[in-house]
């Protein structure tokens, strides 16, 4: 892990006029590929990565500046968590007009190479995590869709997630090897989650709508997840329908039967072990209760699925839960 004080600097006012630069943010460099940036107080342009200057010297812009995208606005004083994915080379065709506000402590996902303006009061700190786009397992596509929307610290992962982003970012950037390098891959297994839960929220979520019977078998299967034996063909005899045509329902979706009932198994377990993490309830015994037979299964498709391990995801939870907590 190294330490560099030239590698990012603040780029203008958003406006084009020149103004003096911003003095170097802190940026910690770890070998997964993550760097850290933090800054006591926000560029009017957001932190972009640039090119190692020589020894000694100060970065340019070219002739007419970075591109411009859409227009972030702070509405008060306090901590913000910026998430600047690497790789996507290509600007978006269609810029986003409209401006996004955000609150301290939510966490903004951003092209690092087109990012965003900012309208920001001079009081504010940020925390910027610079990943490549390869270790959030993301498509090109993925880092514009995750641009739209903001994690707000007041939704139900934001509260989770936020503050321990905001932590790891200050114990990482002072931590010694091989400490340093262990909080960065937390870091990057939070951020993959969070990105994963993201897309899933983007996208329209559900099978054929279309069908009127949509509804009813959705309803059926998470009436039924506790059922080791829910399969699509106890579906589609429930509701008089051949196998084939239960899929042919699903396939607007991209998913299959079976992974559909796997993503609900999932999302009821990751609830509890949110909610129930100061409980005595196991893990295997939350795994059970949702229909999963193997503990060691549902360990591996939980870290695939968010990028953490269940017990990982627990103990991130107990760590946030105030005391008292149920």
């Amino acid at each position: 892990m190294t330490f560099s004080a030239s590698t990012f600097e603040a780029l203008g006012d958003g406006t084009g006029s020149q103004q003096p630069p911003q003095r170097h943010a802190k940026v910690c460099r770890m070998p997964l590929g993550l760097d850290i940036v933090l800054a006591d107080a926000a560029p009017a342009q957001l932190l972009r990565e640039r090119r190692l200057p020589p020894e000694g010297g100060a970065l340019h812009d070219g002739p007419g500046g970075p591109p411009r995208g859409h227009r972030l606005i702070a509405r008060d004083s306090g901590d913000y968590l910026f998430v600047g994915v690497r790789g996507g080379r290509e600007a978006p065709s269609v810029q986003t007009a409209a401006d996004v506000l955000l609150g301290p402590g939510d966490v903004c996902f951003y092209d690092a190479h087109h990012p965003p303006t900012l309208d920001f009061p001079e009081h504010v700190r940020t925390k910027v995590f610079l990943v490549p786009r390869e270790l959030l397992r993301l498509e090109e596509s993925d880092v514009h869709r995750l641009a739209r929307v903001p994690v707000t610290r007041d939704s139900w992962l934001g509260t989770l997630v936020s503050p321990l982003l905001s932590d790891l970012a200050v114990a990482a950037s002072a931590a010694r090897p091989p400490l340093g390098a262990k909080l960065a891959w937390h870091a990057v297994n939070l951020l993959t989650t969070l990105a994963t839960e993201q897309l899933d929220r983007d996208t329209t979520g559900t099978p054929d709508a279309q069908s009127p019977l949509v509804p009813g078998i959705l309803e059926y299967i998470d009436l039924h997840l506790a059922d080791t034996d829910l399969s699509p063909e106890v579906i589609a005899r429930a509701h008089h329908i051949s196998v084939r045509y239960l899929h042919k329902l699903f396939e607007s979706e991209g998913r299959t039967v079976g992974q559909w009932i796997r993503r609900r198994r999932l999302e009821e377990c990751r609830r509890d072990l949110t909610l129930r993490a100061r409980g005595n309830r196991t893990i295997a015994a939350v795994a059970g209760r949702w229909g999963f037979t193997s503990a060691t299964h549902f360990s591996r498709v939980f870290r695939a699925a968010y990028g953490v391990s269940p017990r990982e995801w627990r103990d991130s939870a107990l760590r946030v839960a105030p005391v008292g907590h149920g």
